[in-house]
């Protein structure tokens, strides 16, 4: 390899300032060097500071031609190479680098252009200006400079960028308590408001009810005073209407005792024409004879040593009356039943004549209604069940209405007696605890217990007890009898037989219930004594039939165990003439339709139900208390000192 000779000649000043630097400065040493070269150039130099380069500098070679600044082609021999290369071996061994010495007097790159290695680095590149050294020294001392700025600007960037972090997370911090804060506020203001408005709906809810109580102490005022002048009104009413009815009880009376005047004449007629025609046929007196004496045994059966505790029924057992009932039935009358029996509905039914009359007059005279005191009476009758304090409780009530001077008495009395007697036809009904109620009202209200005995009679005939038996030439048609006895017609049509006995056995039933309550404190003017006249007309008057055997079942059912405890042995002797002649009476029909009923007698007769008592005649206790405490309004309904507890 050939030797490749560097030569490079450069101007030892520049600007006065010399370029050769000392090959043994310190880093410190040349620090301070370079310091002092800045202050020189600032003072004398032309280049602006910070030092840039405006214009490359131009280089002219040995003979004054001008070259290129981009590049120069470096000549050094093969020996100084291998010098060199020796040379800088061992520096790098030693760990130094020998730093060559350039003479820059002049840029001289070779003396021989001819050389042969020249072809080979005609490509010349730039390496520096002709004050290279300084401006790179500057170069570094401004780049570091820059670059310590930059460091430090990138620092105070990065403290600032902390810092805006910082605050803005203060900044949010602060934000986010500001909004608490006034969410807080905000919510304490609402619910001051809600208070607010709280207040001022109190005090106006205040001051209307306040208004409101005057206006209704105007107005309990005006009632008191409305009610006032119409007791007065009908104190007034009430008077006249006594009246009224006392000249008509006494010209019903007066009738009544003319009627009876003549029934006593025709009694004493018929008698004498009975004797006569027994005289007159003596064979057929012989066998109606003996059918007369089988009858009165069995009266003297009923009656007996206690024939004295219903002169009613003594009356009834005579053989005279019976004579007159057989003999009217096959003179043909369709009428089966015991005069004193009928005298008794006849009256009955005058009395609920004339109260309907009476109502009927108050109703056109007075503008009221009376229609809501009548559904109370209906609905408190609906609601009464067979507890003990619900009886007291419903009698209670209806004792209070009949007490309320706002509605006539004879109107309260009136819906009593119809709302009873419509509601035993509902499925719910019990009976015994109507009973009850009935007794427990009557007991205050005696002339109650007439027209309600009068509806039940004018509902079903065989309460009183009487039959009407079909005839041909009494009725136009079957629908016309059944019309009679009680069926009824519903948009033209006649009901069914099974509806119809359902309704007289609900209505036999209250009627049962009714004669067999006992109430301690209580008199039951319609009670044990007027049932057992019942059972004894009954017997002696009604033949046997489908309808009788239903009406006797019910009664038996419901009122068959109180008869047994008072009358004991002849109540048993009455049971044994309805198995040998009325039992025996509906098997001689043959009907299949007597049959179910039939059993039921005769199973009541044999498995002597009459000494159990029936399911709901005592009464359940309260389920708060087993013993019944009148409240305050039963109690002030009340003006007698008997009072009545269970």
């Amino acid at each position: 390899m050939g030797v490749v000779k560097l030569e490079i000649q450069c101007p030892e000043t520049v600007n006065g300032i010399g370029l050769e630097p000392d090959p043994d400065w310190s880093f410190d040493t040349l620090l301070s060097e370079l310091d002092s070269l800045e202050k020189t150039l600032n003072v004398s130099s032309s280049v602006p500071l910070p030092l840039a380069k405006t214009k490359s500098r131009e280089f002219y070679g040995e003979k004054g031609i001008k070259r290129s600044s981009n590049a120069f082609v470096m000549r050094i021999s093969d020996e100084e190479f291998e010098d060199n290369e020796g040379e800088n071996e061992e520096a790098h061994d030693g760990g130094l680098v020998k730093v060559a010495q350039f003479n820059c007097d002049e840029l001289y790159l070779s003396s021989d252009d001819d050389s042969d290695d020249e072809p080979c680095l005609e490509v010349q590149t730039y390496l520096m200006n002709e004050v290279g050294l300084v401006e790179s020294a500057l170069f570094e001392l401004t780049h570091e400079h820059q670059l310590g700025v930059k460091e430090e600007i990138r620092n105070r960037i990065s403290a600032l960028e902390t810092d805006l972090m910082n605050e803005s997370e203060k900044s949010f911090s602060a934000h986010t308590k500001v909004e608490k804060y006034s969410e807080a506020r905000r919510e304490v203001q609402r619910k001051f408001d809600v208070q607010y408005q709280r207040r001022i709906a109190e005090g106006l809810d205040n001051h209307l009810t306040a208004v409101q109580r005057d206006h209704e102490l105007k107005s309990q005022i005006e009632e008191r005073r409305i009610r006032s002048d119409a007791a007065h009104e009908e104190a007034k009413r009430r008077e006249k209407a006594i009246q009224e009815e006392r000249l008509r009880q006494e010209k019903a009376k007066a009738e009544a005792e003319a009627k009876l005047k003549a029934e006593e004449a025709n009694r004493v007629a018929l008698e004498a024409e009975r004797r006569a025609a027994k005289e007159a046929a003596e064979k057929e007196a012989a066998k109606a004879q003996k059918s007369n004496t089988s009858k009165v045994s069995q009266t003297e059966a009923l009656g007996g040593p206690n024939a004295t505790v219903s002169g009613v029924l003594i009356d009834q057992l005579k053989g005279s009356e019976i004579d007159k009932t057989n003999k009217s039935h096959s003179a043909g009358n369709t009428l089966r039943a015991a005069e004193s029996a009928l005298n008794l509905e006849r009256e009955r039914l005058q009395k609920l004549k004339e109260l309907d009359e009476i109502n009927q007059s108050l109703r056109s005279s007075s503008n009221e209604d009376f229609g809501s005191i009548e559904r109370h009476i209906a609905r408190l009758i609906r609601q009464i069940r067979g507890t003990k304090d619900n009886v007291s409780t419903k009698a209670s009530a209806l004792i209070k209405i009949f007490n309320n001077p706002g509605c006539p008495q004879t109107i309260s009395i009136a819906s009593f007696a119809k709302k009873v007697v419509s509601h035993c036809e509902s499925p719910d009904n019990a009976a015994f605890a109507c009973g009850h109620v009935i007794v427990l009202v009557t007991s205050q209200f005696p002339q109650a217990m007439d027209l309600l005995v009068a509806e039940l009679q004018r509902a079903c005939i065989y309460s009183v007890p009487k039959h009407i038996s079909y005839s041909k030439s009494a009725f136009e048609s079957k629908e016309a009898y059944w019309k009679a006895i009680g069926y009824r017609e519903d948009h033209g049509k006649i009901e069914s037989s099974k509806d119809y006995l359902k309704r007289l056995e609900s209505y036999m039933k209250l009627y049962g219930a009714l004669v067999q309550t006992e109430v301690a404190g209580c008199q039951n003017v319609h009670g044990l004594n007027e049932g057992w006249a019942w059972l004894a007309r009954f017997l002696n008057a009604l033949p046997a039939n489908i309808y009788t055997a239903v009406a006797l079942n019910a009664f038996l059912q419901m009122a068959g165990f109180a008869l047994f405890r008072k009358y004991k042995s002849q109540f048993k002797k009455v049971l044994n003439i309805i198995s040998e002649n009325f039992l025996n009476a509906l098997r001689a029909q043959e009907d299949p339709e007597l049959r179910p009923i039939t059993a039921e007698i005769q199973s009541y007769l044999e498995d002597k139900k009459f000494l159990q008592e029936p399911e709901g005649r005592a009464l359940q206790s309260s389920l708060l208390s087993s013993v019944m405490v009148p409240d305050s309004d039963y109690r002030d309904s009340y003006h007698q000192p008997n009072r009545f507890f269970y």
